[in-house]
């Protein structure tokens, strides 16, 4: 039987039309994957309840960070918590057998949330609060403190930071440190930083490759 063109060409058609719908259906892998960036609140939580005590050499390392007075009270949550904001899987940059040390005793230290008692030596005096008492001066800071019935003993209150547990190289001279100071509920900013021992103090170092990207805003 002899196909006339105009048949022919509907025969093409449709076999265009088999092979689309084929190739469509047909799962395809790409030969490289992407790696895309790993999801540490799931790879490798963070400040789960149930840690023991701040440890006592935590102690010292604040307090030398807040030796000069600064204009607003100092209010700690007695709850630890810190956060590793993701680049590349983490925002810290070891590159030395030292700073990998660190890096390991941070994210070890913080795997759960650790209890800070009222033990620091800071001069213009501080205080240790309740996660339930941080939530309230939260929102009254989210609110201007409109509230005056709730707010009104605060209102003095721009900030309540939250303290990571340091992470001790293994001589004990050398540590990350962390602070998140919120100002709200979606206002604030944090980071992880080295501290390094001077004497019978602490101080912070300037951020290296180590530390650079771990400061971030909320």
């Amino acid at each position: 039987m002899r196909l006339t063109a105009r048949t022919g060409f509907r025969l093409i058609l449709v076999v265009l039309a088999v092979a689309i719908l084929a190739w469509r259906l047909i799962p395809h892998h790409p030969a490289h994957p992407a790696s895309g960036i790993r999801d540490l609140s799931v790879t490798s939580p963070l400040n789960q309840p149930g840690g023991p005590p701040a440890p006592a050499e935590a102690y010292p390392v604040y307090s030398a960070l807040y030796q000069a007075p600064i204009d607003e009270p100092l209010v700690f949550v007695a709850d630890s918590a810190t956060d590793i904001p993701q680049v590349d899987g983490s925002c810290l940059k070891p590159s030395t057998p030292q700073q990998h040390q660190m890096t390991d005793a941070f994210v070890a230290a913080n795997r759960q949330s650790h209890r800070w008692q009222p033990q620091f030596s800071i001069p213009q005096g501080y205080r240790v609060i309740q996660p339930s008492e941080a939530s309230r001066i939260l929102g009254c800071l989210d609110t201007h403190g409109k509230d005056a019935a709730r707010c009104s003993a605060d209102q003095s209150i721009r900030h309540v930071r939250f303290l990571g547990v340091p992470g001790f190289d293994s001589t004990h001279t050398h540590a990350l440190a962390s602070v998140i100071r919120k100002c709200g509920s979606f206002c604030g900013g944090g980071g992880i930083f080295e501290v390094e021992q001077s004497g019978k103090t602490w101080q912070r170092l300037p951020a290296t490759d180590f530390t650079r990207d771990c400061n971030w805003m909320y």
